[in-house]
């Protein structure tokens, strides 16, 4: 088996005599006891890649900044919790991921609170649990904040500015264009921090330009229209930090990567400012898998053959969504390539297909089929399409399994029925 090919699993993962094991537990052996199709992540994994951001941005930035988990990647309470045990702050986009940042344990001043279209109960929700930040993404949000402040109270703020710059990755994951949702225009940000209502406590700005950014050039351009809006002690730089989701994928290393975006903060803005990185994806992806198990194998006239797994598009749409590249591996055969496979989910729809091209050996029905890289929103974007039951996460360390988040129930499915 190739090493570049191992390198988009998990850390803590090995192969004896063909049989692939995440965390010390052989896959199959998982599939049996947990059911498919599970998310299986490697605990030891999630630690490493939490202090591996840790280190990096105290290495070339001297401890003067926070690492912030985006748990719209995989906000599985366990997970959030292991973050906060790693010491990483939290990013929340919505009142459900407060509400499970804060039962994971996270102290609430170690919370930044999201979102483009910020109710009134979310801010709310937001300022009594006393969250450390609101970052401002419009003037709706100034308003509604006084609304639901206390009387001669103020929020700790950041103001989410749209830098117009363009990046090298998929449409549905650019968020920094200059027709971006998302941010205010840079004017707008500039006169906010420079004249704010009495209840804002302006501290900085902040901006994200988009998932899976290889190429640091557009960290720097963003940054410098950070430099021009007035000097701030707080910069908060989004994240992005791209991942390997196939072989060929070449991904620069968590240390460079920050590394590459300290820099420019220095270059431009200083190197006395308090910095903030919001790795999401990157924390996660590859500390994760989903194990299948094999329903049926046709032949196609052409060559090659369709695979279909009892799992799909409700469990893992990134393929539907963005033309995600996955692979996949035959758990007790792992590295051998095969004859030419499109691996098929078992709902209703022709674009229901997790991989588009790979090689497995001769797949049966009942085999355990292994994705890689579905720690990042798999678990956050499932769903109960066709009426499937969401997916177990299963955490895996030192040969050790448990549940941190069960099976759905078919009852459960009509739990909300009146």
């Amino acid at each position: 088996m190739a090493a570049a090919t191992f390198a988009v699993y998990p850390e803590a993962s090995s192969v004896d005599d063909g049989r692939l094991s995440i965390g010390g537990c052989d896959a199959v052996e998982l599939a049996r006891d947990f059911g498919t199709p599970a998310y299986v992540m490697a605990e030891d994994d999630l630690r490493a890649r939490a202090r591996a951001f840790r280190a990096a941005l105290d290495t070339c930035h001297g401890g003067r900044g926070d690492v912030l988990f985006a748990s719209k990647a995989c906000p599985a309470t366990a997970v959030l919790r292991l973050f906060a045990e790693e010491g990483l702050g939290c990013d929340v986009a919505s009142g459900g991921e407060l509400h499970l940042a804060l039962k994971a344990g996270y102290e609430p001043e170690r919370i930044h609170m999201h979102g483009n279209a910020k109710s009134e109960e979310e801010l709310r929700l937001a300022v009594e649990a006393g969250v450390g930040w609101v970052v401002i993404d419009n003037a709706e949000d100034v308003v509604k904040l006084a609304r639901v402040l206390p009387a001669a109270g103020r929020q700790r703020v950041l103001v989410r500015i749209r830098p117009g710059v363009d990046a090298d990755t998929h449409a549905a994951i650019l968020t920094g264009h200059a027709e971006s949702k998302f941010g205010l225009d840079p004017r707008e940000a500039r006169a906010l921090a420079s004249d704010p209502p009495a209840h804002l406590d302006v501290q900085g700005f902040h901006f994200h330009l988009g998932s899976q950014l290889v190429d640091p050039t557009p960290y720097r351009a963003a940054i410098g229209v950070l430099a021009g809006l007035g000097d701030q002690p707080v910069y908060s730089l989004g994240g992005g930090y791209p991942v390997a989701y196939t072989s060929d994928d070449r991904p620069p290393a968590i240390d460079a990567s920050v590394a590459a975006v300290v820099e420019a903060a220095h270059d431009l803005l200083g190197a006395g400012k308090h910095l903030v990185i919001e790795p999401g994806r990157a924390l996660v992806a590859n500390a994760g898998v989903t194990l299948y198990t094999v329903e049926s194998v046709k032949r196609l006239p052409g060559g090659g053959r369709i695979v279909a797994v009892d799992g799909g598009m409700s469990d893992n749409p990134r393929p539907m969504l963005y033309d995600a590249a996955y692979d996949a591996c035959v758990a007790d055969r792992f590295g051998e390539e095969g004859e030419p496979a499109t691996v098929v989910g078992k709902h209703c729809e022709s674009g229901d297909v997790l991989v588009r091209r790979t090689r497995l050996p001769d797949a049966q029905p009942g085999d355990v089929l292994v994705t890689p890289v579905t720690g990042a929103y798999g678990h956050a974007m499932a769903s109960n399409y066709n009426g499937l039951r969401r997916p177990p996460v299963v955490f895996c360390a030192g040969g050790e399994a448990r549940a941190v988040v069960r099976r759905e129930t078919y009852e459960e499915l009509g739990a909300r029925d009146l």
